[in-house]
């Protein structure tokens, strides 16, 4: 049975995909709340015309009607107002990263434990990419054997003058392992089906932008996990001949075969997103995903309703943000 949303914080872009596939799934929202003026939020106004804006957090916060709140405010803002959130009573769904420091993610456990809510972090290049979702179909159909090891390649474009001032401020956006990261550690952790892992190498760098020099443009980890390995490669060097932000790209290596999902574009053909290939010992293939769906968002609804945890285990979730973490202040030790 759906149920009513509240929205806190929509500085960034993701917060289109968090409520628009919830209300898709027949939920409700009548209130958003955010800090100062967002330069989110004129677009914000003509996709979601009959949100009214509250000027204090807890009209939402209080409503008992309002089950679950999704969150996209500044990175570093993100944990404090979940486990507000959580604090009223409310289960939670907030954009990646989901936190951005050791501390407040050991805020984030005790409350979470404490209070029985769900934190959810939508990890969006897995939740809300179809290819994605047919490649966790056919490694669960074990189309290509046990899985060895994930690659991940996320590049974006910097687009710099639709950036916010946050944008620039590693404090505020929490470093570019920790937040692009964290979409890709998350794969790594599904795909392998690792329980346990670590980084065991890390690096960040700015290499083009010393005007601002909390900026980071790349960025690059390997992990070990008890179910695999995994590399994942970050940047903000796409060109603007790129139809799309990025070409973000999954390659899944396993004993009987490898998937490629060229998630959003695929270079040198029309522009289309969600293409997989698929080879292993009796299939050469090319998969159209656009159709697969974005199962995360009907489970998450069930998982409010039956206190279960079909959306995302939230160990892994809390795993995911641990490595994430830890990358980026390895990477930025060792820099």
């Amino acid at each position: 049975m759906p149920f009513k949303l509240g929205v806190i914080g929509i500085d960034h872009g993701h917060i289109f995909g968090m409520l628009s596939n919830m209300q898709a799934q027949g939920c409700s929202c009548a209130q958003y709340w955010t800090d100062g003026s967002p330069v989110t939020e004129n677009k914000f106004n003509e996709v979601f015309p009959d949100l009214d804006r509250v000027a204090d957090r807890r009209a939402i916060l209080d409503d008992p009607d309002v089950r679950m709140v999704l969150i996209s405010a500044v990175p570093a803002d993100r944990a404090g107002l979940a486990i507000e959130a959580m604090e009223a009573g409310k289960d939670v769904m907030v954009d990646k990263p989901g936190c951005t420091t050791p501390d407040q993610l050991a805020q984030l456990r005790e409350v979470q434990a404490r209070t029985g809510r769900i934190w959810s972090v939508n990890f969006s290049e897995r939740f809300q990419v179809p290819s994605v979702t047919r490649a966790s179909e056919l490694v669960a159909e074990g189309a290509i054997g046990r899985v060895i090891q994930t690659v991940n390649l996320a590049p974006h474009k910097q687009n710099l003058k639709t950036r916010p001032d946050w944008y620039f401020q590693r404090e505020r956006y929490g470093g570019i392992l920790c937040d692009i990261g964290s979409h890709q550690i998350d794969q790594f952790l599904h795909f392998t089906g690792s329980t346990e892992a670590r980084v065991v190498h890390a690096h960040v760098e700015n290499t083009t932008r010393p005007e601002h020099p909390g900026f980071q443009d790349f960025g690059e980890a390997t992990l070990m996990g008890d179910g695999g390995h995994g590399y994942v490669r970050l940047d903000w060097f796409t060109p603007d001949g790129l139809p799309t932000w990025g070409d973000g790209r999954l390659f899944i290596l396993g004993t009987e075969g490898t998937i490629e999902c060229r998630k959003y574009t695929d270079i040198g053909r029309p522009h289309q997103t969600d293409t997989l290939f698929l080879v292993n010992g009796t299939e050469n293939a090319l998969i159209d995903c656009r159709e697969a769906g974005r199962p995360y968002f009907a489970r998450l609804v069930a998982d409010v309703q039956d206190r279960t945890e079909t959306a995302n285990p939230q160990a892994m979730t809390f795993l995911t943000m641990e490595l994430a973490i830890h990358a980026q202040l390895m990477a930025e030790t060792h820099a």
